[in-house]
């Protein structure tokens, strides 16, 4: 009896944790292929690099599991999403694309340094990231209304910067970003995303401000009268969000090696905030989980790999995923997880009455 109390006592501190559904919808969604698409999981090698769906999942979803960390961070600490994250990109890329062709339409050849080109880059959607969090952090704007100011005129501004045209880099050197490293057979953007999350991680561990971001976000009247300066704080996490977003574009426009300010990073902040959500953060801020929101990239992305995988056209993809996402989002909502709760106990209750003794 005391091994059985044990085994339901352990199974119920599995299905409590935090990560727990975001896991399960992960390997649900992975394991329809096993039925839909017996070769999914095949992985194999050809001319030294890695092919195969998965691996395609865990290569494309790399700029959204980067975007998704910076959101986190915007969420927990504002109660509210960046909705330009997907403008900032399109501004980051062209940045640095037009300052590596020198204003021409196509190059082969580097015109300037190209470290200088993605310190630009990544200052240009800094840039962006502080604008925003100046509306949200000082002028107290709420962070939809203020970030669509950027959703709406971001792209305008990539157009302004790459003259309306779509600016090409076709140099090897630029290309390793989005692609492969020589002699390396997984994707680079797989090590951007991996980089990213280590660092952030660290940097919430090893300082403050991750325990700085869940204050503000749970009680920001609370945490200035303990000496928080919310209003930095707040600041500070749409600054990481831009300059993220900024690696992501950059990422972006190193895939297809020219900055296209109409279609790079386009409609990637509805994902970013999917991957929060569905990673069992609350949209309204607070406690956060880094990995819940990683989780929850590659999930969209394992969703959106698998209805390819099964010939679904492109334009009704969108039909598909929306409802696979308000499955999913629905079991993550407090009420989802009350049933399932309820189910939980009622299994539990059934288990104990079968063994009862009579």
């Amino acid at each position: 009896m005391n091994k059985k109390e044990n085994t339901l006592s352990l199974r119920k501190r599995i299905m409590s944790h935090h990560l727990f559904l975001p896991i399960v919808c992960l390997i649900v969604v992975l394991l329809v292929n096993v039925i839909r698409t017996p070769d999914f999981f095949k992985v194999s090698i050809n001319n030294g690099v890695l092919y195969g769906y998965i691996v395609d999942v865990i290569n494309r979803a790399s700029e959204l599991v980067i975007l998704a960390v910076g959101m986190t961070l915007v969420t927990a600490a504002s109660g509210g999403q960046d909705i330009s994250v997907g403008a900032v990109m399109a501004v980051a890329g062209a940045v640095c694309c037009q300052i590596l062709s020198g204003g021409q339409v196509s190059v082969t050849e580097f015109q300037n340094s190209l470290i200088l080109a993605v310190i630009a880059g990544l200052a240009a959607s800094a840039l962006c990231g502080a604008f925003n969090g100046f509306l949200v952090a000082k002028m107290n704007i709420q962070p939809m209304v203020a970030t669509l100011i950027l959703f709406t005129a971001g792209r305008g501004i990539a157009q302004l910067v790459t003259k309306g045209q779509i600016t090409y880099v076709r140099v090897g050197a630029f290309k390793v970003a989005g692609g492969y490293m020589k002699g390396c057979p997984v994707p680079t953007p797989v090590f951007f995303a991996i980089a990213i999350v280590l660092f952030i991680s660290l940097l919430l561990k090893k300082t403050a401000l991750g325990l700085y971001i869940e204050s503000v976000g749970i009680n920001g009247n609370a945490s200035r009268l303990v000496g928080f300066n919310a209003t930095r704080i707040k600041w500070i996490t749409y600054v990481i969000c831009g300059l993220l977003a900024g690696v992501a574009g950059i990422v972006a426009s190193s895939r297809i090696y020219s900055a296209d300010a109409n279609n790079i990073g386009l409609n990637m902040e509805m994902d970013a905030i999917l991957a929060v959500a569905i990673g069992g953060n609350a949209l309204g801020g607070g406690k956060f989980s880094l990995a819940g929101s990683v989780i929850g990239a590659y999930t969209i992305q394992a969703l959106v790999t698998t209805l390819y995988a099964m010939h679904v056209s492109a334009d009704q993809l969108p039909v598909y995923k929306a409802i696979v996402v308000i499955i999913i989002v629905v079991l993550q909502s407090p009420a989802g997880k009350k049933l399932l709760t309820k189910i939980g106990r009622k299994k539990h209750s059934t288990i104990g009455k079968e063994a009862t003794p009579v």
